[in-house]
């Protein structure tokens, strides 16, 4: 109760502080307006991380859910400051003793620890958002990481999750054309799913069958066995970590942007279910070339018939079908209230959004690209900012914007060069592979569909 009230002072106060601003942007010239809305953002940002702060368990769960704060919807000088506040949220684990987590595999398992494991490293190699990560062997020699839930965290995280509309109505003062209530919903939804790991067991199977002899994207196996609610056991993989690849040469950083836009989107478009986290920490490139992906606890499936309405709406952008944009958006309820709305700026505004795959143009990306967009997605400071306060994002497609968005920011950190808009064409129209890795994945795919 004490956590919700201190919430809600926070929420009640930007809300006041925000109506004073508006009134007061009357009399202000373009440039006193564009820094009154810069002060109003690093306000309610501190006050989003603040919120984080005094909650228990979903503190780093909604951290990365929120990430919109780190891709740069503050103002440059303030964003570094914002990054480390947000990854700390993210990166800060609880301090849990090896005893107490020993317990929670024991109680999982209904075994001791040592009649599961041959052996059993003490120490964690990494902390997982809501648990820590461990590297053990089987009795039959395979390594293997174990990911074991934080003793009571899930309790905790239910809890929290009372207060993310307050949050949400915080987040709102940034991004004002998103709809609290139903991101709120699918947000409690995936979180509260990803806090049983039986089921992201259950989607790391599903994406490993799927992916299983690929040629450059690894899903690592899941040991069924000993996989419970809490406790999540699978194949033990090694490789380099992103911040290492940020270092590599040009080539090579294209090569690992387009393996991670081909995995991400073309799960989306091509299988119709997707990892809603696109992390730097959720991938690693293998000795052998080939990409491992982890951490499938936030995952989406997509009601039937959602993607195909999605590729009608991208290959509307990309023909310039004003209509067809307006008549779609129309049924999806994107656009609400139709009148409301110049066709032309809607175009505009979602070719300004999704420009890097969807113009047939070669481009190296760039953290400023991703902040353009995401800008041109939902803030105060767009030029389309005043027809996005009448859209709304379908509760179906948050979670496909937010992997959009967050796949461009991550390939955005390598300064990736490529001709995204050809790779997506496999999925929008069916045309043939432009690139190698493309060519690889297309025999690969032919040769499971025979």
């Amino acid at each position: 109760m004490g956590r919700t009230a201190k919430i809600g002072g926070l929420a009640a106060g930007q809300a006041i502080r925000q109506a004073g601003t508006h009134a007061a942007n009357v009399a202000r010239s373009p440039e006193g307006r564009e820094a009154a809305l810069e002060r109003r953002h690093i306000e309610a940002a501190e006050q989003i991380v603040a919120a984080l702060g005094t909650m228990k368990g979903a503190a780093m769960k909604l951290g990365q859910v929120m990430s919109f704060l780190d891709v740069g919807l503050v103002p440059e000088e303030y964003r570094e400051e914002f990054q480390h506040k947000l990854a700390a949220l993210r990166d800060a684990a609880p301090t849990v003793s090896f005893k107490q987590m020993r317990r929670v595999i024991e109680d999982e398992l209904e075994d001791p620890l040592d009649e599961a494991f041959a052996e059993f490293e003490e120490e964690p190699i990494a902390a997982a958002s809501i648990g820590q990560v461990y590297r053990a062997r089987l009795l039959d020699g395979r390594r293997v990481a174990v990911k074991v839930q934080y003793p009571g965290v899930a309790a905790a995280v239910r809890a929290d999750m009372q207060n993310l509309g307050l949050i949400l109505r915080l987040a709102k003062r940034i991004a004002p054309g998103m709809d609290p209530q139903a991101i709120g919903e699918e947000i409690r939804d995936r979180i509260h799913e990803e806090l049983d790991y039986e089921l992201e067991a259950q989607n790391q199977r599903t994406l490993g069958r799927i992916f299983r002899g690929h040629p450059f994207i690894v899903v690592p196996d899941v040991v069924t066995s000993l996989s419970r609610e809490r406790v999540l056991v699978t194949e033990y993989v090694r490789g380099t970590g992103f911040e290492e690849l940020k270092g590599c040469p040009q080539e090579e950083r294209d090569r690992i942007g387009e393996i991670l836009f081909r995995f991400y989107f073309g799960c989306l478009y091509r299988h119709h279910q997707f990892s809603g986290d696109p992390h730097p920490g959720n991938s690693m490139l293998l000795d052998d070339g080939r990409m491992a992906f982890f951490d499938f606890g936030l995952f989406k499936r997509m009601p039937p018939g959602s993607v195909e309405v999605e590729i009608a709406i991208q290959r509307a952008v990309i023909e310039g079908d004003v209509d067809e944009v307006m008549r779609l958006g129309a049924e999806t309820g994107l656009l609400p209230e139709p009148e409301k709305f110049r066709p032309e700026r809607v175009l505009e505004h979602f070719r300004a959004a999704t420009s890097w795959y969807t113009s047939d143009e070669d481009i190296q990306l760039s953290p400023e690209w991703a902040t353009q967009v995401m800008i041109d997605m939902g803030d105060p400071r767009s030029e389309y900012f005043g027809q996005m306060r009448h859209e709304t994002a379908p509760p179906d497609h948050i979670f496909g914007r937010r992997m959009e968005v967050l796949t461009l920011a991550v390939i955005a950190q390598l300064h990736a060069r490529g001709n995204f808009h050809r790779i997506a064409r496999e999925w929008f129209y069916g045309d043939p592979p432009a690139t190698e890795l493309g060519r690889q994945e297309a025999e690969f795919y032919a040769h499971a569909a025979a």
